[in-house]
């Protein structure tokens, strides 16, 4: 199972991935963990504190409101990377954020003084700090394309594609060094300099030590387009798109591009990082406190188990995990199979007559799944993603259905989005597949918490299996 999730790309060696001329230049290679938020954020912050210098009346103020800007200015992608670096273009953003930072910050200082005369002070010193802000950032704008101009920053890029957008990408990369781009060859198709196949293409990352993918006119189809996309060796790529209907733009953000190409990024989740740490320890906290709280409750669950079925209250099974390794999972016994062949082969349907009145009940109520807790703590699973599966089935369904195995590069969950989609028991494998890659694609601590609070919703109205 592990191969056959590690291998959904298939790769292939030829001549064009043996030796390949054009690598990225070492100047691409030493600036390769620059990113756009090391200048600007510092800048912002810095900017904003600057009257402190002369007036520390306010300080907790003016650092709250420092503080609220510069997530403002995260939120709204202000510190994203961008192709077309232009002061001018952000602008209209900066102000607008710059005014709903300090209209939060300016209500909770006249909740909390009764003086007009602190607020209108604090007030004023918040006008100066934000022109401070515009007149950083277009400062920093400035820096950042002088550095890219002289080539001192700029990152190894490859065009996946072969039509005329993609060779006029490259013209331009290579012409306009001011977006901050390295052209290092193309990747599909029969152009010059030609890395390699599409299916080639994770190897060809790591030989350029590619940092962003230029997806153009690309001859393929878009499942395949996605596969690949998804593959494990494009996780630390930056991933840009030449629209299809390139003359329209969203209206939402801030228009990008190359030359006049409309280029928008696409945005991956990491399933690394400080995020995924967070996410981990509310998994600790949150199993740990349940464990304690639902205590309980799972004896009572315990008790009618071993009075229905006798013994034997927990029921362990194989299931697999993240890249595809395998572990115990633990549920409360809702039903005997016959042996432990059928346990692992046969599909649990809804009215199963084995399932006596306490069995249904924990299912119908979730109960059942209370033990998974230990699994959480244990690190085999989270509380939110998609729900584990047994051996047989995985590789069954990632047979029948190519995007299934994708499901694995995330911890597998307790509960899931497609579970409180009303996808479970005997409803479609490709939906639930379809359901936990776009989890996983989107993925935010807020959209785990929206899992959650549906998945109690569905709890108190019992709404399981």
């Amino acid at each position: 199972m592990e191969q056959r999730v590690r291998t959904v790309v298939p790769r292939q060696r030829s001549a064009s991935t043996a030796v390949l001329p054009y690598v990225a230049s070492a100047r691409a290679s030493r600036t390769r963990a620059l990113r756009a938020w090391m200048l600007t954020l510092p800048v912002d912050l810095a900017a904003y504190l600057v009257p402190l210098t002369w007036n520390r009346d306010y300080w907790k103020g003016l650092i709250a409101a420092a503080l609220v800007t510069v997530a403002a200015f995260a939120l709204a992608g202000l510190y994203a990377g961008r192709r077309h670096v232009s002061f001018l273009d952000e602008l209209p953003l900066l102000c607008v954020r710059l005014l709903a930072a300090a209209a939060v910050v300016a209500i909770v200082a006249a909740e909390r003084h009764d003086s007009v005369a602190y607020v209108v002070g604090f007030l004023r010193l918040i006008a100066v700090s934000a022109v401070l802000v515009l007149i950083g950032r277009a400062l920093t704008r400035t820096a950042v394309v002088v550095a890219r101009r002289r080539r001192w920053v700029e990152h190894s890029a490859v065009v996946v594609g072969d039509g005329p957008i993609a060779t006029e990408l490259a013209r331009l990369l290579r012409r306009y060094p001011q977006y901050g781009l390295h052209f290092a060859g193309f990747v599909g198709g029969d152009s010059r300099p030609l890395l390699g196949a599409l299916g080639e293409l994770p190897e060809i990352v790591r030989l350029t030590r590619c940092e962003v993918l230029l997806i153009a006119d690309v001859e393929c189809d878009d499942d395949e387009l996605l596969r690949i996309a998804r593959h494990p060796g494009l996780a630390g790529c930056d991933l840009w798109v030449v629209p299809r209907l390139r003359e329209f733009h969203a209206r939402h953000g801030i228009p990008d591009h190359i030359g006049a190409i409309p280029v928008s990024r696409v945005n991956r989740p990491s399933l690394t990082g400080p995020q995924f740490f967070v996410k981990r320890v509310f998994d600790v906290t949150a199993a740990g406190l349940a464990l304690i709280l639902l205590s309980p409750v799972m004896l009572l669950c315990a008790l009618a188990v071993r009075l229905e079925g006798g013994p034997g209250i927990l029921f362990r099974q194989e299931r697999i995990g993240r890249y595809g390794r395998p572990f115990q999972l633990l549920k409360f016994r809702s039903m005997r199979p016959a042996d432990e062949t059928e346990a692992q082969t046969t599909w649990s349907v809804a009215a199963d007559p084995r399932v006596g009145p306490a069995g249904r009940f924990l299912r119908r109520t979730s109960l059942d799944e209370l033990p998974q807790l230990w699994n959480i703590l244990r690190g085999d699973m989270t509380v939110v993603g998609p729900r584990p599966e047994r051996p047989h089935f995985v590789d069954q369904f990632s047979a029948d259905y190519p995007d299934y195995a994708m499901r694995h590069r995330m911890p597998v969950g307790l509960t899931g989005l497609a579970q409180v989609s009303g996808l479970r028991g005997d409803t479609p494998i490709s939906d639930r597949a379809r359901f936990d890659n776009y989890y996983i694609e989107n993925w935010s601590l807020w959209l785990d918490v929206k899992v959650i609070v549906r998945t109690v919703l569905e709890v108190l109205r019992g709404g399981g299996r």
